[in-house]
């Protein structure tokens, strides 16, 4: 008895932790209240579409080039767990003028609709590129991923023909990098939201850019390392000094690198 009450009390509190993980990790992969809210910036083409499940709306926008460009290209954003798509076609607009830029708001990011899962920012992603090449009119384009967002566009790139893919801190499953922090959790039984991006990229023929933070803080080296063994076609590869997961943004060799990526991936042959 006294063996039977030990157990109990020790994997009494054991269960609950890992119920309370299980039950509320969606808001710590989406934390989709900490997102900021944005306004529809003037010069941008609000896009709509039906969401994979058939009900759900998806709210983008596009960006068109600059008057006078030529061999436009389309740049399909996928932001991070913590991005808005404003934000996301922002960026890639201040990068790449000449070409059309298109961004959704993830599944259950306002103001899209539904729960965001990711399930559904997967099952979403070709619906979302044939939105995008309808709206811009060009079937050259490159899939740009961000953090969780390179999971989503190793996986499009498996589903649709991509002309390229840049992918800024990458990692090779999600999982796994939940594991890096949680060592503890036995995460295969927990995790309910696995982005497997190294079995999808290790199929993925277009050329790949891959931009990593050197000291990033919340996807680990070896987790960007083991994507990078899958990798076919490799135009770029480029780990940025002293920046982290959220300050590569803001670093010089940042830009100069995505504008590098471009130019690669439009001279791949």
């Amino acid at each position: 008895m006294r063996l039977a009450a030990l157990v109990v009390a020790i994997l009494l509190p054991l269960g609950v932790i890992f119920a309370v993980l299980s039950s509320f990790q969606s808001n710590f992969v989406f934390p989709v209240a900490s997102v900021r809210t944005a306004r529809m910036p003037s010069d941008a083409r609000p896009l709509d579409v039906t969401a994979a499940d058939g009900q759900t709306m998806l709210r983008g926008l596009h960006f068109a080039p600059e008057a006078g460009s030529r061999n436009s290209r389309l740049i399909l954003g996928f932001g991070g767990n913590g991005w808005n798509a404003i934000d996301t076609a922002q960026a890639l607009r201040q990068l790449y003028r000449n070409d059309h830029v298109v961004a959704f708001f993830y599944r259950g990011y306002p103001p899209s609709g539904g729960s965001p899962s990711s399930d559904a920012l997967l099952a979403d992603a070709p619906i979302v590129y044939d939105a995008a090449v309808k709206a811009a009119g060009v079937d050259q384009v490159i899939a740009v991923g961000f953090s969780i967002g390179t999971g989503v566009s190793a996986s499009l790139a498996t589903q649709r023909k991509l002309a390229g893919i840049v992918l800024v801190t990458p990692f090779d499953s999600l999982e796994r990098v939940a594991a890096d922090h949680l060592p503890w959790v036995p995460m295969g039984p927990l995790f309910r939201h696995e982005i497997d991006a190294a079995s999808a990229l290790a199929k993925v023929t277009a050329p790949t850019a891959i931009i990593a933070a050197a000291n990033d803080e919340m996807i680990w080296t070896r987790r960007t390392d083991a994507l990078r063994a899958v990798a076919k076609n490799v135009v770029l590869d480029q780990t940025i000094s002293g920046v982290g997961h959220n300050d590569i943004y803001l670093h010089p060799a940042f830009r100069k690198a995505m504008l590098e990526a471009r130019q690669k991936i439009s001279e791949f042959r």
